[in-house]
């Protein structure tokens, strides 16, 4: 596709990054040297972060873990951010990082944009952050997002990701008379009770479901990603037991793309759900105007019939949430009769924060910002000069890593946690598989508080965005940055 105002010059071979997963995870483990980290922790964390630690033990007296967000939990320790600007942030100790955290992906033309910046303080000098009451730019919102992305006829803002999904599988029930749904494995779909199921890693089940009893999942399961013979078992499965009213995906694969997918696959799973009586809603909360201004629904060809957007809607302000759709399910938001005269019952859907003026404000100037600046692309054209150079030191340094990315969603996989699968045919691997995960789980913290040290904000030490305020300058001294840390990295051992 050559671009052409998306994120993505040429889509990645999802068969040939699995390939190099799957031998990832064969091999024992590779990671920053403990005596590098111990460098790293005395010399970097202990002498230059004082302020970041001594916050954060006062913290933990008040917040449980000592931070109100999981991006936040850093080995090791949280830092204290006090400015964001760009591509840049800085510490409570006056060190600044590249940002490539962005909030989870949001800010895709940079922190703390100036010109929305100063829309929202317009808009803070009259009518205030929130009235309860209506605001001409749920409006323009609500038509720039239709504007953007044609399968969204009708659009509902909500506070977060998490109760757009909730909602749109209210939707989907009432749509279609249906009572399961079926969702991608591995994939984050918020934490709400029905849908925190088979999370991060494929085949968990409940496993990573803390505080939900078993029975609430009774119509949920889950399908492997990339494979549509596992979808449409599980939907004519469900045939038998209450059909299915939805099938949730992430476009790019669960956990942003963490597991690639293949556009086949993407376009199998609208015509399959379609094909058993199911609402098809895709999770654009993360590719959503950063694949492109149409999300990767419009990159990959595909017309779902509800759509979640997350914290971009917001432009990185509070209120970060919405599901849109055609206007025959999203009628059922609105309730009272429909054109034919029928009563139509109404999804419960709440939520007296949802749609302040300061979110929408937010969220249609970084939307007009992205449009006029053309972000998505040049995010792109940086996520793509930032995985090649880390291929190329991958390949300097010998090392198993897998580097890859779908436009400025970047990943750098040094070993392979969510790579695994659990196979509950095989029940005898499942606490090898555990301890394996966790093992390795740790490791890429420590590579993720070696890259900090060195001045790189990362999500989680393996995921990586990339914004409009990059420059080719600043990639390269990025990648400068994570050559310091790789020459310090080898085989650390296998798991016992």
């Amino acid at each position: 596709m050559a671009y052409n105002g998306f994120a993505v010059d040429e889509y990645l071979d999802a068969e040939k990054v699995t390939k190099e997963l799957d031998e990832l995870i064969k091999k024992p483990i590779y990671s920053i040297f403990p005596d590098a980290l111990k460098d790293y922790e005395e010399n970097y964390f202990e002498k230059k972060c004082k302020k970041s630690k001594s916050m954060i033990t006062e913290a933990k007296k008040v917040i449980p873990g000592g931070v109100q967000h999981n991006l936040a939990f850093n080995y090791p320790f949280p830092l204290v951010i006090t400015k964001a600007e760009g591509a840049k942030m800085w510490d409570a100790d006056g060190n600044w990082y590249y940002d490539l955290l962005q909030a989870g992906g949001p800010t895709i033309i940079g922190s703390n944009d100036p010109v929305v910046k100063n829309a929202v303080i317009e808009l803070l000098n009259t009518c205030g952050p929130s009235t309860g009451l209506f605001h001409e730019y749920e409006m323009l919102l609500a038509n720039k997002i239709k504007e953007c992305v044609p399968s969204v006829e009708m659009f509902r803002m909500l506070g977060s990701g998490t109760e757009a999904c909730m909602c749109a599988l209210r939707i989907a029930r009432l749509k279609t008379g249906h009572k399961n749904v079926l969702k991608m494995g591995g994939a984050y779909h918020g934490w709400s009770d029905q849908l925190a199921y088979g999370i991060r890693i494929p085949g968990t089940k409940n496993l990573k479901s803390g505080g939900i009893p078993k029975f609430v999942f009774k119509h949920t399961d889950e399908f492997f990603p990339n494979d549509l013979k596992d979808l449409e078992r599980k939907l004519i499965k469900n045939t038998l037991k209450g059909g299915t009213a939805a099938v949730y995906i992430e476009p790019i694969g669960p956990e942003s793309g963490t597991r690639p997918v293949s556009k086949e696959f993407v376009q199998g799973c609208l015509r399959l759900a379609h094909k058993y009586g199911a609402l098809l809603v895709c999770d654009e909360v993360v590719s959503g105007f950063r694949i492109g201004l149409s999300g990767a629904q419009g990159y990959f060809g595909i017309d779902p019939d509800l759509t979640i957007f997350g914290k971009i809607i917001g432009g990185g302000y509070p209120g970060a949430g919405g599901v849109g759709g055609h206007a025959d399910c999203m009628k059922y938001l609105g309730a009272g009769l429909d054109s034919n005269g029928q009563k139509i019952t109404k999804a419960l859907c709440g939520g007296t924060m949802s749609a302040t003026p300061i979110s929408c404000i937010a969220g249609y100037t970084v939307i007009s910002e992205i449009q006029k600046r053309n972000a998505c692309e040049v995010a792109g054209r940086m996520g793509d000069r930032l995985t090649k150079g880390l291929q190329e030191l991958i390949k300097k340094y010998d090392l198993p890593f897998v580097a890859f990315n779908i436009g400025s969603v970047c990943h750098l996989d040094s070993v392979g946690t969510m790579h695994f699968a659990i196979n509950w045919k095989k029940l005898w691997e499942v606490p090898r598989i555990l301890k394996e995960t966790s093992a390795r789980q740790k490791e890429m913290e420590h590579m993720g508080a070696a890259y900090m040290a060195e001045g790189l904000i990362t999500l989680a030490g393996s995921r990586l965005y990339t914004s409009s305020a990059y420059t080719e300058e600043m990639i390269d001294d990025v990648l400068a940055r994570f050559e310091k840390v790789f020459k310090n990295c080898g085989l650390i051992g296998e798991v016992k």
